[in-house]
């Protein structure tokens, strides 16, 4: 976890006392959040504005206002939960301060940040639900913008399910087992929150699903999702992948994965490192299978967080296999290629119509560790295809040559990307010719992803040109 300007609690105020000095606007708008909040607001003022004076006349619908036709003074810091004030001066403000300090209060001064022992945030308010955003007073109005945003997301339903799900918290408790069976519940509970569906009549509903649940043969087993997390940037994963996330008990992690995506998960979430890099020492395989199956049949939902898409030389198929002969519920979430993140990155379509009618992605690091011995390198020669070698670093100069020999020009474009979408992201263009050089100019540890076809041709040539020149693609693209 990175760190906290500030730490984000939630103060209960029900039924408490609240000491508010001063009477001036500001003053109200805290005197209407601590009533909201049930607090018993004291309110020490000699003179009040028009919108204090108006709320104090019209009350809370929670709290309750206790208005003092006077200044604050010592003998009003006796038993309260917090101590707020809008001061004129620093002198003032600095006396109010070391008062509450002295009675053990905990104070805010509005607006002055040095006679502050905490912040009031924007928040969104869908009680029993309540979302508090902090900037740690740096940017206040970047808070109340974040806030709108997320006003926007969230359904004024979700306060009424949230009710619900406090009716039969504790029908729950007495239903159900503690561990995956309540978690698996709630997973449920929760996809009806974010549908469509009103919280008003569905308590039999909820009550149903509490006994199947309950009911539920091999509810001791675990499940796991392989999910994508895409090539670095943690704005490219899916919602699904980040509700996945947020689900987990266990999170098997390749050490490509980003500290930013792993941020996305559950706190409780248990988190192991199984990375696995081409030419160095890494888990085998065979153990993360085995140490997936072992950690599902504990009841654990797994998530086996890997690297751009599962699917695309994830070894996704053999974890699959694994899990599906031991009887364990696996399913899969994409995620954002990197040879898709290549093109983006570099604003270049893969299949322009002009330059190629194909595109193939290959492996560059075989189970033996060399290039596969099955590549068919006449077919990756065709002009009109474009080619991403994964993982090919260490084998650029073999892809070259092969390539080469099979008849692709020594001057066709070619792009070398590492550590594509994050911050030290490099890459390199050029000609097929060169390709050896270019990787090692990179001079980077990360993996490497190559493209090789006309489509990542020099910016400064254009298509048309570039078709011109080349009677052999125009011939092709002519078919």
């Amino acid at each position: 976890m990175g760190p906290l300007a500030v730490l984000p609690v939630f103060f209960p105020l029900e039924g408490r006392k609240v000491l508010l000095a001063g009477g001036s606007d500001a003053a109200a708008w805290k005197a209407e959040l601590l009533a909201a909040s049930g607090a018993q607001v004291h309110v020490y003022a000699e003179d009040l504005s028009s919108s204090m004076e108006k709320l104090l006349l019209s009350g809370s619908v929670k709290g309750a206002f206790v208005h003092h036709k006077r200044p604050w003074a010592l003998d009003c810091f006796d038993a309260l939960a917090l101590a707020i004030a809008d001061a004129a001066t620093d002198a003032e403000a600095k006396a109010f301060y070391c008062a509450a300090k002295a009675a053990g209060v905990p104070v805010n001064v509005i607006d002055n940040p040095p006679f502050c022992d905490f912040q009031f945030g924007s928040i969104v308010n869908r009680s029993p639900v309540v979302i508090g955003i902090s900037t740690n007073g740096v940017a206040p109005i970047l808070g109340q913008a974040i806030r709108r945003r997320i006003e926007t997301l969230l359904s004024p339903r979700l306060a009424d399910w949230a009710q619900l799900a406090g009716k039969v918290r504790e029908r729950v408790l007495e239903r159900l087992q503690p561990g995956p069976q309540r978690r698996r519940f709630w997973e449920q509970f929760t996809e009806l929150v974010f549908s469509d569906r009103e919280a008003s009549g569905a308590e039999d509903s909820i009550l149903d699903l509490m006994d199947e649940t309950a009911q539920c043969q091999g509810a001791d087993t675990g499940s796991v999702t392989l999910v994508g997390a895409g090539p670095g940037c943690a704005e490219l994963l899916t919602l699904k992948a980040v509700r996945a996330l947020q689900g987990a008990d266990v999170i098997l992690f390749d050490d490509l994965v980003a500290d930013e995506v792993l941020e996305l998960a559950r706190r409780e979430a248990k988190r192991m490192m199984v990375g696995k890099r081409g030419g160095r020492e890494s888990c085998k395989q065979e153990d993360i299978n085995n140490l997936m199956v072992d950690l599902a049949k504990k009841g654990k939902n797994v998530v086996r967080l890997k690297s751009g898409d599962p699917m695309i030389f994830g070894r996704a198929g053999e974890e699959i296999a694994r899990l599906r002969a031991e009887g364990i519920a696996v399913s899969v979430v994409p995620g954002v290629t990197a040879a898709a993140a290549m093109a983006s990155q570099l604003g270049v379509s893969l299949t322009h119509r002009d330059l190629a009618q194909a595109v193939r992605f290959v492996t560059g690091h075989s189970k033996k560790g060399d290039l596969p011995d099955t590549v068919d390198w006449n077919g990756l020669a065709d002009p009109v295809t474009t080619t991403i070698f994964y993982m090919g670093g260490r084998m650029a100069g073999r892809i070259s040559d092969q390539l080469q020999k099979a008849g692709r020009s020594a001057q066709t474009p070619v792009v070398v990307m590492a550590g594509i979408t994050r911050a030290g992201e490099k890459h390199w263009c050029g000609v097929l010719g060169d390709l050896e050089a270019g990787v090692a100019q990179l001079d980077t540890l990360e993996p490497v992803l190559i493209g090789v076809g006309e489509v990542f041709v020099d910016d400064s040539v254009s298509v048309s040109d570039l078709v011109r020149e080349d009677p052999q693609v125009l011939e092709l693209i002519a078919k």
